[in-house]
Formats: C-alpha cells, sequence, structure tokens
C-alpha cells in the first residue's frame, strides 16, 4: 500500500474501505488525464507513465532521498530510480552553467 498526500484525497474525491477509490480501474486515468492537459491548453499527447517520470523527477528535485521515490514508484531496483536522479543533476549542471560574468 502506498500513502497519498492530503491534496491527493481533496482532488479525487471521498475514499471508500478496500481500495483507496471503489471501482477505480487503472483505464479510467486517461479521461480526467485527457480533461486536465485539455484544460491546460496542452496539446501533446502525454500518457500516464509520463505522470509518473514527472512524479519521481520532482520528488528527487524536492530532495526526496531516491531510496523513498524507488519505493514510491514501486521499482525492483534502485537503480531504475537511479536515472531520474541523474535527470536532475544534469538540470542542475545546466543552470549552473547560465551564470556568467563576462
Amino acid at each position: 500500500m502506498l500513502p497519498i498526500s492530503e491534496e491527493a484525497y481533496e482532488l479525487c474525491g471521498t475514499p471508500d474501505t478496500g481500495k483507496v477509490f471503489k471501482g477505480l480501474q487503472r483505464s479510467m486515468t486517461n479521461y480526467p488525464l485527457k480533461n486536465w492537459l485539455q484544460q491546460a491548453g496542452i496539446k501533446k499527447r502525454i500518457s500516464f507513465h509520463c505522470f509518473r517520470h514527472s512524479y519521481a523527477t520532482l520528488q528527487i528535485a524536492a530532495g526526496t532521498d531516491i531510496y523513498t521515490v524507488s519505493k514510491m514508484m514501486t521499482h525492483r531496483n534502485v537503480s531504475t530510480t537511479q536515472i531520474y536522479a541523474e535527470l536532475v543533476s544534469e538540470k542542475k549542471r545546466e543552470s549552473a552553467n547560465k551564470i556568467s560574468l563576462k
């Protein structure tokens, strides 16, 4: 069982016993996803899997340790999660190189 934030509860509705959201199926995540993208004016096709990538990258960028992110993503090996840490490190290098005194 994975925890979810209070904000997620507020956005998703009242939880039920057993499964968090009674009757929710994986295929049902695509409908709200399409609505959110449309409301944001995003025309690019983005999958639920893309949101997983964003979640992991944002968690690592926010300072969450890689072991915790790995468990939240249900990765079997921390090495799988390491990809996201490398992306964050690359962004930090890019940011540092943007500053110039020349």
